[in-house]
């Protein structure tokens, strides 16, 4: 068996649920937990993996903690 991820537009929907009903005995329908939790679970993935590569070549800088709450409670003191 294999596996495939399907976008159906919501307006073709119920069509769609009926032409896989249709073929019930050669499909299994499930859905994606992480989806049922999050709607957005993938589109958040894939920015996070965006700001890693990013951070992981340099292009995106990072601060160490410390240093910078040291920083701000001297500026914070004044």
């Amino acid at each position: 068996m294999q596996t495939l991820t399907i976008k159906v537009k919501d307006s073709f929907m119920t069509e769609f649920m009926k032409i896989i009903d249709s073929a019930k005995d050669n499909v299994i329908v499930q859905k994606d937990k992480n989806l049922e939790l999050d709607p957005y679970f993938y589109e958040r993935q894939k920015k996070l993996q965006k700001i890693r590569e990013e951070i992981k070549s340099g292009e995106m800088p990072t601060h160490d903690f410390e240093v910078s709450m040291g920083e701000l409670i001297k500026e914070l003191e004044n």
